[in-house]
């Protein structure tokens, strides 16, 4: 996988309590059409697929699930953030090399900042990272999720 550096959220993140991305993406501002009042609305879930990369790097331990969601929000402070879509992996599942089931940008990415957010369930962990990103593609080795 080939990530970029301003497309990347999340770069061998030590997980070892809730936390979002140590980095999140700017879509930029939306323009406004010649002529109309109002801004473009943005939405780049829809039509194609971008690929997306969620892998744990360094397996996890003594937790009990981690959920991974993916977030918008109009502020770059997330205030009010947005719940776009979440996947939960059990603790067993949670070893080098995992790709979380998330291969795209969920449609419902209609505001300018985007991050991922971890919520670990259970125990906190003492191990365990994640690497996260855009990127130009997710190689799966024929696996479907």
């Amino acid at each position: 996988m080939i990530f970029d550096r301003t497309l990347l959220f999340s770069n061998a993140q030590a997980i070892v309590a809730d936390a979002a991305s140590t980095d999140i993406v700017n879509l930029g501002a939306t323009g406004t059409a010649y002529g109309h009042a109002a801004a473009l609305v943005r939405d780049i879930g829809k039509g194609q697929c971008i690929p997306l990369l969620i892998q744990v790097v360094e397996a996890f331990n003594t937790l009990t699930s981690l959920r991974v969601v993916v977030q918008c929000d109009d502020n770059e402070a997330f205030s009010s953030a947005k719940d776009v879509l979440e996947v939960t992996l059990p603790l067993a599942s949670l070893t080098v090399g995992r790709q979380f089931p998330l291969v795209c940008v969920p449609p419902g990415v209609n505001e300018r900042y985007m991050r991922i957010y971890y919520d670990v369930i259970g125990t906190a962990p003492t191990l365990g990272k994640v690497t996260a990103g855009v990127v130009m593609g997710v190689q799966t080795n024929g696996v479907t999720f």
